[in-house]
């Protein structure tokens, strides 16, 4: 074991997808503006920023506004603009010619990336967060120590003053799939285009059987059937009928970021009952176009008399199995009471991601979290002697609304989260002072 000085911070984030990249900007925006600088740092597990890598679908497109992007709704006149990356692409006058206000998702991850790729020396890629621990000072807590581990084991620790973390969903895995969950031939949607087996189907016709019946349910079948044209599918989901999700410009408003306040402001009770009547914006619905292109191709296949894609609504998997011939489901339909085994070469799980309230990585700070509901600039409430200030971003449905999760509120969001942490770092030491926590290292 050996030692040396922690680098020290004013800010870590943890995760650099578009949450944390929206809060880059802001914090850049107040270093040049109000010439508050701010020693950041964000630590990401992937080896370089994507977004959503796994369905980077061709012909798939955005469902919001390219003008809900990290940075127009808060400053237009920003360099961040996803206008101004199609300037600087050389492209500007091309999109305006498409005529739409949805670019396709793979051209909104390049320009994510694009805006990352100019905060690449504020980004350690690569690395896992594995615990945030407190560093204390007298009967305070001064800090927090982040540790973090690289893919061959090594471990580093930092200190950081204040704590930003978007980690994002989790893949859920129902639990009558947990047991096989590692089998290749179970696909995640969040790992969709990277899993071999979907590009090994090729000259062969297979059987998938894709759960779920959302957006991403819809998006993976259309792509099964134009990438394996022999493929059959089996598309199970628990609703009565595939449902369209509501757009309209009224129910938008409660993705504006003003909407948030009003929110946070109800009780438990009325925010349930938002979040409930508005689900069909966000939960098991899909975008109506798609659903429009699904329904011609079961059209075209009574026409030609060639099943390939059969839908099985009101159903639900009751038990499955992995074997030699592939994985094996037990289908309950609900409506007659009935239950089959079917057998597949892929399943493919489009259902959805799990979110914890507070990240594992916290467990370290847990005694000192007095509640997991945030504040409503998303700070973690933490008891007196705490100094550090713990921000959780898209984590916080319950007590912010539905547009959390979503890029709709991601500059607003990040404005408030700096306001929130100038304070702190006016009172911080010097830069010629330099990092004064020793550290252990181990190799």
């Amino acid at each position: 074991m050996s030692y040396q000085l922690a680098s020290e911070y004013d800010v870590v984030g943890v995760g650099f997808g578009p949450s944390n990249l929206a809060l880059a900007i802001a914090l850049d925006d107040c270093a040049r503006h109000q010439r508050q600088s701010c020693r950041a740092l964000f630590v990401e597990r992937q080896p370089n920023f994507k977004w959503h890598g796994g369905m980077l679908l061709p012909g798939s497109n955005m469902q919001i506004s390219f003008l809900k992007d990290l940075v127009s709704l808060r400053d237009p006149t920003s360099p961040f603009t996803f206008i101004n990356y199609l300037h600087k692409s050389g492209r500007l006058l091309d999109f305006t010619n498409c005529r739409t206000f949805y670019p396709s998702r793979i051209e909104f991850n390049d320009y994510l990336g694009w805006v990352a790729g100019q905060f690449g020396s504020m980004v350690a890629y690569g690395e896992t967060v594995v615990a945030v621990e407190p560093v204390s000072s007298g009967q305070s807590v001064a800090a927090l120590r982040v540790v973090t581990r690289t893919q061959d084991g090594t471990e580093q620790s930092r200190v950081a003053r204040n704590l930003v973390a978007a980690v994002g969903g989790v893949p859920h895995v129902p639990a009558m799939f947990r047991a096989i969950a590692g089998d290749r031939r179970m696909v995640h949607t969040s790992g969709y285009l990277e899993s071999p087996v979907i590009g090994e189907m090729k000259g062969r016709a297979p059987r998938v059987a894709v759960i779920g019946g959302g957006q991403s349910a819809a998006e993976v079948t259309l792509d099964l059937s134009e990438r394996h044209p022999d493929v059959r599918i089996d598309l199970v989901f628990r609703g009565h009928a595939l449902k369209p999700s509501d757009s309209s410009p009224f129910v938008n408003e409660i993705f504006n970021p003003d909407y948030t306040d009003y929110f946070h402001s109800r009780e438990q009770s009325q925010r349930a009952a938002i979040i409930s009547s508005f689900r069909n914006t966000n939960y098991a619905v899909v975008d109506p176009d798609l659903l429009d292109q699904l329904y011609r191709m079961t059209y075209q296949q009574r026409v030609s008399g060639e099943r390939k894609l059969a839908l099985h609504p009101r159903s639900e998997i009751v038990s499955a199995e992995a074997g030699l011939d592939g994985i094996t489901l037990e289908l309950f339909n609900k409506d007659e009471d009935v239950r089959h085994r079917e057998t597949y070469d892929v399943v493919v799980l489009a259902t959805g991601y799990e979110r914890s309230p507070i990240p594992t990585f916290l467990d370290p700070i847990s005694r000192y979290i007095e509640s997991s509901a945030l504040e409503r600039d998303y700070r973690l409430q933490t008891s007196p002697g705490f100094r550090p200030q713990v921000y959780l971003q898209g984590c916080s449905e319950i007590s912010h609304g539905l547009s959390d999760t979503l890029l709709s509120v991601l500059p607003m969001r990040a404005q408030e989260i700096t306001a929130s942490l100038v304070p702190s770092m006016a009172g911080r030491r010097s830069p010629e002072q330099g990092p004064h926590v020793v550290e252990p290292v181990y190799s």
